[in-house]
């Protein structure tokens, strides 16, 4: 069973379709001790990060994704749910989770053609091997909407980039946490394919 965490952000009711069209048994869930209890979590999101954080830490699910984390429950982070899995974002000067050390950063890009939010279809290169991105082919394109992209201390957490005005991340991870900037759910057969594969991955 696939819980995912329901902390008033938006794109749940996506991510829970993409679910239910691949036939993955799963649910949405506000309560920390069926989060902590779950088998597998999925923390989408689209909103912003210190709004976020407020509703986690009213709700106790911050505790609870911390010690879910930490006892090895497999945690698929998607958009916001990839920023705030990290250790600070520029969005509103916001301490996170700190489940993987690192820094959410807001685009600065030198060309100004070039609009922020990052909005739309974008090819993701894998920059190294991972379940839940394998079956992922030179040029898939994913869907992207963020004025924002996660940078983890580590560069061996990264596992894919995405180009915008230069290279960043997309997708990072370690042991039993995954995250992808961009929406799975909204991406097609190659977004459900990762879903697919996380329901499948064993951390």
């Amino acid at each position: 069973m696939i819980t995912i965490v329901d902390y008033k952000a938006g794109n749940l009711t996506s991510v829970k379709r993409g679910l239910d069209h691949l036939n993955i048994e799963n649910q949405v869930s506000a309560d920390p001790e069926v989060i902590l209890n779950a088998g597998q979590i999925i923390f989408p999101g689209v909103g912003q990060a210190n709004a976020a954080m407020q509703v986690l830490k009213d709700r106790g699910l911050d505790q609870a994704l911390k010690a879910a984390f930490q006892r090895g429950t497999p945690i698929l982070g998607i958009c916001i749910g990839c920023q705030i899995i990290l250790t600070h974002s520029e969005e509103g000067d916001t301490p996170c989770l700190d489940l993987l050390p690192g820094s959410c950063l807001r685009f600065r890009l030198p060309d100004p053609s070039l609009k922020i939010p990052h909005m739309g279809w974008n090819a993701v290169s894998v920059t190294q091997p991972h379940p839940i991105l394998a079956h992922l082919r030179p040029g898939d394109e994913f869907y992207f909407v963020h004025s924002y992209y996660p940078r983890p201390q580590d560069p061996a957490c990264q596992y894919a980039s995405a180009d915008y005005g230069g290279p960043f991340p997309v997708a990072i991870g370690q042991d039993n946490l995954f995250a992808v900037q961009f929406h799975t759910e909204k991406s097609g057969p190659p977004g459900l394919k990762l879903l697919e594969n996380f329901a499948n991955w064993h951390a």
